[in-house]
C-alpha cells in the first residue's frame, strides 16, 4: 500500500505533489533511485547500547535502523507488548540473515498473559478497587470511595 500511495503521489502525470511521506519500511527508501523527485530523510539519532535518543535533527538520507519499538515506548505502550515486540524483532532478524522468511517461530508465545489498553482512569479505578476492604470502611467513608470512583468512571 505505501508502495502504491507513493508512486501515486510523485508520479508527475498523475498527482506530482511535494508530499512527506513518513514510513519506516526500508524498501521505500529505494524509491529515490527509481522515481524522480523523491528524496529520502529521516531524523537524526544518538544510540547508547539499546537506548536510543532522538535529537530533533532532520539530515538527508535513509534511515539506517527501524525505531519503531523506541516509538512506542514514547507513546506509552506497556512495557509487556514492548519486551514481546523486542522479543519479535530479535527472531526476525535471525530468520533474515539464516534467510529464512521472516514470521515469528511461535505465535503461541504471544499469549503471555492478556494484554489491554486500559485507560489510566480505568486502571485507577480497578487498583483502588482492589486496595479497598469494605468491611472496615465508615459509612461515610464507603460512600465518599463509591463517589470518588464514579466520577473517575464519567471520564471513561
Amino acid at each position: 500500500m505505501a508502495r502504491a500511495v507513493l508512486q501515486y503521489v510523485a508520479a508527475p502525470r498523475r498527482l506530482g505533489a511535494k508530499t512527506m511521506f513518513a514510513t519506516h519500511y526500508h524498501e521505500l527508501t529505494a524509491m529515490e533511485e527509481t522515481i524522480g523527485g523523491v528524496k529520502n530523510y529521516n531524523i537524526a539519532v544518538k544510540k547508547h547500547g539499546d537506548e536510543i535518543t532522538f535529537l530533533r535533527r532532520i539530515v538527508r538520507g535513509g534511515a539506517d535502523d527501524s525505531f519503531g519499538i523506541e516509538v512506542a515506548k514514547l507513546a506509552g505502550v506497556p512495557e509487556p507488548v514492548i519486551r514481546r515486540a523486542k522479543k519479535i524483532l530479535k527472531e526476525m532478524e535471525s530468520d533474515t540473515a539464516a534467510g529464512k522468511p521472516t514470521v515469528p517461530r511461535s505465535e503461541k508465545e504471544a499469549d503471555d498473559g492478556q494484554l489491554t489498553m486500559v485507560p489510566a482512569a480505568q486502571n485507577e479505578i480497578l487498583e483502588t478497587l482492589k486496595t479497598i476492604d469494605p468491611n472496615v470502611l465508615s459509612p461515610i467513608e464507603a460512600m465518599n470511595t463509591l463517589f470518588g470512583l464514579w466520577k473517575k468512571a464519567q471520564t471513561l
